[in-house]
């Protein structure tokens, strides 16, 4: 198929887009590298480089597309609080242009990255797809309306959809793994203090209703989220929208995260319990039993160890590299 993968410099978007290549299939990324890494950028996909809203109409009308997978996003939770109309019209809005660009060059399918920030917090976990969508912040708001407004454009234009909605992704995948301008994951912010950028890991709050009193986190490995979208695009049914959790069913308090890092990087990671932080909930973990069920997904990378290995090895590859480039000024 040709596709169109938006915000293919992005780590998810990155990552699809190279095992969409390695699947055979012929890809456009577009990106502004506001927050994608130019050199994430597959070898063999065509570049367009600027601004979604910008340049998709023009892209689409070049040529017989059949789908687009749709990461380009503002997704940081905490900034979305801050700069809410940011949010609303690079999500919200760009998503809409998109929309009608594909209705109007005829092109089919959609595959759209979304979050379960989508569902708020529940009452109950894991999380399944039938919750009430109830999101507390802006940057899970503009993610539930695109959802709504791709619902609707299903059923009026024929096309076919589907939405993955899942929290915390982690690892590598060949040499393409976590890089951020802006790092907000705990993953890589615990292998940043193995490599001597942070001083110490915080703990915010050790007294939460859980095993060890720490928030427990779903984390679902790099290459077996860009597996489900790839096997979302090849089963979209026009005139319909479906919408998917990707989760691991279970999770991890911060505290294994930390320990499992210490294992896997042999560096004692010194951490520090502060307060708990507003907003955050004690446990938050996606059944992805769904899509596993209808589609038959089957993720094969779910134990902590090889999601903190893989992002460990690309993350002491890349401050190497770091290192090299700066001592050779």
């Amino acid at each position: 198929m040709k596709l169109v993968v938006t915000g293919g410099a992005g780590y998810v978007g990155s990552v699809c887009a190279a095992v969409l290549l390695e699947a055979g299939h012929e890809v456009t990324v577009i990106d502004d590298f506001s927050t994608g890494n130019r050199d994430a950028v597959p070898a063999g996909a065509t570049l367009v480089e600027g601004s979604l809203a910008d340049v998709i109409d023009e892209t689409l009308a070049g040529g017989d597309f059949d789908g687009v997978l749709h990461f380009a996003a503002r997704s940081l939770v905490g900034e979305s609080m801050v700069v809410p109309h940011e949010y609303w019209r690079d999500n919200m809005v760009t998503s809409l242009k998109l929309l009608d660009a594909m209705r109007t060059h005829q092109v089919a399918q959609l595959v759209f990255s979304s979050t379960a920030a989508t569902y708020g917090e529940p009452e109950t976990v894991p999380i399944t797809e039938d919750m009430p969508t109830r999101p507390t912040n802006p940057y899970g708001a503009t993610k539930l309306s695109i959802d709504y407004a791709i619902t609707s454009y299903c059923q009026a234009y024929g096309m076919g959809a589907t939405s993955l909605r899942y929290f915390n992704v982690a690892g590598a995948h060949d040499a393409i793994g976590e890089n951020h301008k802006t790092e907000t994951h705990l993953i890589p912010l615990v292998l940043q203090v193995a490599l001597g950028h942070r001083e110490k890991i915080m703990i915010f709050g050790d007294d939460w209703p859980t095993s060890d009193g720490t928030c427990v986190r779903d984390y679902i490995h790099i290459r077996d989220l860009a597996d489900a979208h790839v096997l979302a695009l090849e089963t979209n049914e026009p005139g319909t929208h479906r919408i998917y959790n990707l989760g691991s069913g279970d999770g991890y308090s911060v505290r294994e995260v930390i320990e499992m890092c210490r294992e896997v990087t042999g560096h004692p990671i010194p951490a520090e319990v502060a307060p708990r932080r507003a907003g955050d909930p004690a446990v938050l973990i996606a059944s992805s039993a769904k899509i596993q069920r209808e589609l038959g997904w089957n993720p094969t990378r779910t134990h902590l160890r090889r999601i903190v290995e893989d992002a460990w090895a690309y993350t002491s590859e890349l401050g190497e590299r770091s290192h090299a480039t700066r001592a050779s000024r």
